[in-house]
């Protein structure tokens, strides 16, 4: 491996023009691909094979307009008003007439229409008869009811009982995954006309809000972090540019690559961001190792810059090719799951990496080959001569003996520390955070709080109800759905119960609970109506299913819930031999994955603490706690396994090599801790920074997501990596290389220290040495 690279290396040093050229003809395929085709994203993510996806499909079958994406309005009057005036009355009439008007909503006027040409509003009449007296018998009054004009309710409206606010809630035709952006511009265009002259608030709901993958100038900022940190660490203009350049050109590459084929497949919002964030993220880490061990070679062995920049390709390169290796190998994981959203934004963030690592193997010493000896400048190199040991006396040097010196107390405290922070987990929530947990200053959230202050809290989470015969027989009649509405409507936690169409075979139904979306009593109250068991199912002798933003929400999470251990270990055992392979060795895998299990555990903990519990929300600029991302721990852990490994293998290769080349003992730990921790650190920083960047956007999910990465870095490369793995790699000593002598003959030598490269270049520089003489 480290031959090939080496190669690949020195004819790119040596031929600049050739490999520059041909990734920006790779770029120019993209960007005209992006123009041809455009930028489509969605903002669904589906769950096959749940409970409330089947029932989304059947209704998408059976019952199309049943299965459309919702919306809402609220309508709110100054305090102490009335909404029920003429004149307010009339430009809400105006404003709700327009949205019904529009193309993909429905008019429930014109549903009607069909319906009495069906034949079937005679019986509808009948049903709601039915209905009415079954709330009546089993309900009191609830705090709201329709909005009436001239005696007449208005479809889709309700008023609180003091007439301060006004719900619409109004059905799109198509799906929500659907529905373009113009639609939801033109129904708040036309809701927005009502606080014309009429001091009335609008307020449109969460389903309305845009979906945004925009960079802002929190990202901005950890970009500019990082552009600082690589001046520090490499002390050249010149040197901190490469691998920003090469990094911007792998993400451009890679999400652009996405966007041109988002027009063939659904593309989720949150996928562009993820792939964004690690792409950065290893593309500068990356190319910072190569580019510091090339200045390394230069300033200590007086290598030219040619011949370091091909050994630089040879040695670090391998370590880049394994380290991301593994971190497409956590990604990929995600697609033994079998969900398609997490397999798109898996091959997305994998391909961006491997981009990344291709660019970093091939574009960096192209461009090192037009920069050539001014890589390093005069100054360093002098310094470098007048004081050669000057590394050896460092604050690596002295940390990482301190660690060595007091190894038991180290691992103690680190265990100690972390298993404090990993506490909160036991309490972790998990659900989609939404307008319950928006800050106060949205639209969204002022529009939930004003519907739990209207109607109840319920109203921001109805489920979709489908009542189907077990007989295939049987048939659905109004008398059923009579029944059946008096049955749930008596049901626990159940506010309210309206019938929303009904075929031979179906009858479906709006339910409202009493309790929020994200409330558990909700989430018990979907798995008992769904129960084969229940009263209402026997007695009526049907098969109820439930659908609904809500219930997606809850099966979602409990998927994923379900499916997680088993991604855990499909990438450990995967990476366990990867690393196997790269170290030959047993214990410097396992020690690796049980210091990444506790980094993770306390990852979760802090991002638990912080965004469910609320702790510190005002520093990072959200106002309320709410449940933690449903997908986020596998995106999360298959991200940070990988990062995580990077920086092991990166660090701990260099100790390897520090053994192989003739250290032994802790004299290896020390000379390959002092050889690299350097620009570990330096990439953890600009890692976290490029992660912390995300963590001040307006999008809740993403914001959950960037903090999780920058903690989960800031605590696997500082405490694990830093200070547990020397004080391990120190009691082990030598034995930490050591492979049973079967298992030796069997493993292939991939020669990731480039020790066979660096004997045959001897080799030869002593058979030319000879060669001269003569």
């Amino acid at each position: 491996m480290s031959t090939l690279l080496y190669r690949v290396g020195k004819t790119a040093f040596r031929k600049p023009a050739t490999f520059i050229i041909g990734w920006v003809l790779i770029l120019g395929i993209v960007i005209s691909m992006i123009s041809i085709n455009g930028i489509h994203i969605s903002s669904e993510m589906k769950i096959e094979g749940t409970e409330s996806q089947k029932v989304l499909d059947q209704l998408a079958k059976e019952l199309p307009a049943a299965s459309g994406g919702q919306g809402s309005v609220v309508f709110k009057a100054p305090d102490n008003e009335r909404l029920d005036t003429p004149e307010r009355l009339a430009a809400m009439m105006k404003g709700v007439n327009e949205v019904y008007g529009l193309d993909k909503v429905i008019n429930p006027a014109d549903y009607a229409a069909e319906a009495g040409n069906s034949g079937a509003s005679a019986e509808m009449a009948q049903n709601a008869q039915a209905t009415d007296t079954a709330q009546s018998a089993t309900t009191t009054p609830p705090p709201y009811g329709p909005l009436m004009v001239d005696g007449v309710p208005v479809p889709g409206m309700l008023i609180s009982s003091d007439g301060s606010i006004a719900l619409f809630q109004f059905q799109f035709t198509i799906e929500q995954s659907a529905i373009t952006q113009d639609v939801f511009d033109s129904v708040i265009q036309s809701v927005m006309t009502v606080e014309q002259g009429t001091n009335i608030t609008v307020l449109p709901g969460e389903t309305l809000k845009t979906v945004s993958i925009g960079v802002g100038s929190a990202e901005i900022v950890g970009l500019v972090i990082a552009v600082i940190v690589l001046l520090i660490t490499l002390g050249s203009v010149v040197a901190a540019g490469l691998p920003l350049i090469t990094a911007l050109l792998g993400v451009a590459i890679g999400v652009g690559g996405a966007f041109s084929i988002s027009k063939f497949i659904e593309m989720p919002s949150v996928t562009s961001v993820l792939a964004l964030m690690v792409g950065l993220a290893v593309g500068i880490d990356y190319a910072l190792f190569i580019v510091n061990r090339q200045r390394r070679m230069i300033i200590d062995q007086g290598l030219s810059a040619k011949e370091a920049t091909a050994r630089a390709i040879g040695t670090s390169g391998s370590a880049v090719f394994f380290a991301g290796l593994t971190v497409i190998i956590a990604l990929c994981g995600m697609l033994v799951i079998g969900l398609t959203f997490l397999s798109t934004m898996a091959l997305v963030a994998a391909a961006t990496v491997l981009i990344n690592v291709f660019v970093a193997l091939t574009l960096l010493p192209a461009l090192l080959g037009l920069v050539g000896e001014r890589i390093c400048s005069a100054k360093a190199r002098e310094k470098s001569t007048k004081h050669p040991k000057a590394t050896s006396r460092g604050v690596a040097d002295r940390w990482v003996k301190f660690v060595i010196k007091n190894r038991w107390a180290t691992i103690i405290a680190i265990i100690v520390i972390l298993g404090f922070a990993a506490t909160p987990i036991t309490k972790m929530e998990m659900g989609i955070p939404g307008a319950s947990s928006a800050n106060l200053d949205t639209t969204a959230r002022q529009s939930y709080d004003a519907i739990s202050e209207g109607f109840g809290e319920g109203f921001n989470g109805p489920l979709i109800l489908v009542a189907e015969p077990n007989q295939s027989s049987a048939k659905v009649t109004p008398e059923l759905m009579g029944g059946l509405v008096m049955e749930l409507q008596g049901q626990n936690n159940v506010a309210q119960v309206t019938p929303l169409g009904m075929t031979e075979d179906l009858a479906i139904f709006s339910l409202i609970p009493k309790t929020g979306p994200n409330d558990n009593l909700t989430k018990t109250l979907v798995t008992d109506l769904r129960a084969a068991n229940s009263s209402i199912a026997q007695t009526y002798d049907v098969k109820l299913g439930v659908t609904g933003l809500t219930a997606v929400n809850i099966d979602m999470s409990a998927k994923l819930a379900q499916v997680f251990p088993i991604y855990v270990g499909i990438i450990i055992l995967l990476s366990l031999i990867i690393l196997l392979l790269v170290f030959r060795s047993i214990i410097v895998p396992i020690k690796a994955t049980i210091g990444f299990l506790l980094s993770i555990l306390a990852t979760f903990g802090i991002t638990t603490a912080v965004f469910q519990w609320g702790w510190l929300h005002s520093l990072f600029g959200f106002d309320t706690g709410g449940p933690l991302l449903s997908f986020m721990p596998i995106i999360v852990t298959g991200i940070l396994y990988g990062l995580a490994m990077d920086y092991q293998v990166f660090l701990v290769s260099s100790m390897r090599e520090s053994y192989v080349h003739g250290h032994r003992g802790t004299e290896s730990v020390v000379h390959g801790y002092n050889q690299v921790s350097r620009v570990v650190v330096a990439a953890a920083v600009i890692m976290v920074s490029v992660f912390a960047g995300f963590i001040f956007t307006d999008d809740v999910m993403i914001k959950q997501i960037g903090f999780t990465l920058a903690v989960g870095i800031l605590i696997d490369a500082f405490i694990i990596r830093m200070g547990l793995v020397p004080a391990i790699m120190a009691i082990f000593g030598d034995k930490a290389w050591a492979l049973p002598k079967w298992l030796d003959r069997i493993l292939p030598n991939l020669d990731v220290e480039g020790e066979k490269l660096i004997a045959s270049l001897n080799a030869e520089e002593h058979t030319n040495t000879k060669s001269g003489l003569k």
